[in-house]
């Protein structure tokens, strides 16, 4: 990998802290018998909210009554993270098997109906089902978004113009959605492409500072392009309601610790990005169009084909990929203490693929009910 050129001050020092933590998870609610989604968020929200493990808040719904959000509290740690995650898929699976239906940790609803999905009732999601029309009707799909904490928006805007070039390769790595209405899609992650078809979506643009980011956004509510600042669908986008950078490019994923794995990936790029910008250390050049296509790429192959250079674009191969990436962050990693685990969790997914390779094989093997209990079984038990 060119990684960009880093002097040897350039690495986290006694005053870079780690930064802080948290995790959004997107899960569907799928038929036992059947596979396809059931409008059940209600009843799994009410099993939940008598689970000891759980808060109120914790368990939220989500644009559509087949699907269920829940969020960890901020965390300093990796341990942290994988602790939460574990205690809230547990609790919500229990919920799902009480209300007769299992929790799903997959990018895209393998199966569906023609039937247009049930939307939740709430006035946010029915004015976004009246804007959105039918890709609200298809938005069956779930994310997983990681938020580090920043100082200020005008270090966050720098972070998040430094982190472009390395959304592509986290969409390789979490592809977790081929499967779409009952057929193979052949992309690993069919999810990048539904969500991109939104707009304010994919790879954000470059900006030249906070006051532009912000000038840009308010030109966009002002014109009437988006209601609120919610609907900026960016891959990455500052948070409006914490003081993060919120990277949500990722598939949710199969099982737990590759979730915790992505969030110490995205903490230690975030980190190292952060102290080269610091130190006045030039940002990877990359044309609009060559980023999209990167991320188109790597939405249609994940980590079966050549994925590319977050500096120069030019393609490469996932090992060596993977190696130079792990060299790159390892400061970042041993401050923070995630190195271990981090780089074996990758190792694991080199040697056994991402959750759209294991959801394919599982589909092979097993077939249709197969497949979906596995992806029940990992989504709880990981």
């Amino acid at each position: 990998m060119s990684t960009s050129p880093r002097e040897p001050d350039a690495r986290p020092g006694p005053g870079d802290e780690p930064l802080t933590l948290g995790v959004e998870e997107e899960y569907l609610l799928l038929d036992p018998d059947t596979g396809l989604p059931l409008p059940r968020v209600e009843q799994v929200r009410a099993a939940a909210d008598l689970h000891p493990a759980l808060d109120d808040a914790e368990v939220q719904r989500e644009l559509l009554q087949s699907q269920v959000e829940v969020a960890t509290p901020v965390c300093q740690s990796l341990a942290e993270v994988g602790g939460h995650l574990l205690r809230l898929r547990h609790a919500v699976a229990a919920a799902a098997e009480a209300s007769g239906c299992h929790l799903a940790a997959c990018g895209t609803a393998p199966y569906a109906d023609d039937l247009p999905p049930a939307i939740t009732d709430a006035p946010r999601y029915r004015s976004i089902h009246q804007d959105f029309s039918r890709l609200a009707d298809e938005n069956l799909i779930n994310g997983m978004h990681v938020h580090v904490g920043i100082p200020d928006r005008r270090t966050g805007v720098a972070v998040l113009n430094r982190l472009r070039p390395w959304l592509p390769l986290l969409v390789a790595l979490a592809a977790n959605s081929p499967l779409w209405y009952g057929t193979d899609s052949g992309f690993s992650s069919w999810r990048t492409v539904v969500f991109n078809r939104w707009p304010i979506s994919g790879v954000p643009p470059r900006f030249a500072g906070a006051e532009d980011y912000d000038r840009r956004i308010t030109h966009l509510q002002e014109a009437r392009l988006i209601r609120d600042r919610g609907q900026l669908y960016w891959q990455a986008r500052l948070s409006e309601r914490y003081p993060t950078l919120e990277v949500r490019a990722m598939d949710v994923q199969l099982r737990a610790d590759e979730a915790v794995m992505l969030a110490g990936l995205v903490r230690a790029l975030a980190t190292t990005v952060m102290i080269e910008y610091r130190h006045g250390l030039p940002e990877p050049e990359r044309a609009p169009e060559s980023l999209a296509a990167a991320g188109w790429h790597a939405a249609r192959y994940g980590m079966t084909e050549a994925l590319h250079d977050p500096v120069t674009g030019l393609p490469r191969r996932v090992g060596d990929l993977v190696s130079d990436l792990v060299e790159y962050l390892t400061p970042a990693l041993v401050r923070a203490g995630d190195e271990r685990q981090v780089t074996s969790l990758l190792h694991r997914m080199l040697r056994e693929g991402n959750g759209a390779d294991r959801q394919r094989r599982a589909l092979e093997r097993h077939g249709r009910l197969g497949l979906v209990a596995m992806i029940a079984e990992e989504s709880a038990a990981h």
